[in-house]
């Protein structure tokens, strides 16, 4: 992105607020935030189905947190043989939230089966009424 040869960003979303906030799977705030910063359009294609119309704030979407042993793992090849190790003791404390959510000042336009439109309350709205 920052050598200019990313265009824009297209994204899912496994759920959307009405207030055009976006939760999708981890990175994809990550992502939004570096477009942004090298003005790269950032859009984001879901279903309406999946625009949750009583969730409107972000502290208010649940994120699923998976098990940290997920993290905790490697599978590795040697000679051969496949062996299993740990990177980290099994007491360390792990943090696995399987989502993220992006802020709607990241998302340049909301793309749906209905149409294209504005990540603002009022624009998904009259979205979801057509």
């Amino acid at each position: 992105m920052q050598n200019k040869e990313v265009d824009m960003c297209l994204v899912g979303s496994d759920r959307t607020t009405i207030s055009g906030n976006v939760c999708n799977k981890i990175g994809t705030y990550l992502k939004a935030v570096v477009a942004y910063e090298n003005k790269i359009p950032f859009f984001v294609a879901l279903p309406t189905s999946t625009i949750d119309k009583k969730i409107k704030k972000i502290s208010d979407i649940p994120i699923e947190i998976r098990d940290g042993n997920e993290l905790s793992k490697v599978n590795l090849k040697i000679k051969n043989k496949l062996l299993s190790a740990s990177i980290y003791e099994k007491e360390t404390p792990t943090l696995n939230p399987a989502f993220d959510v992006t802020p709607k000042e990241f998302i340049t336009k909301l793309i749906t089966e209905k149409g294209i439109c504005d990540p603002k309350e009022e624009k998904i709205k009259r979205l979801l009424r057509n």
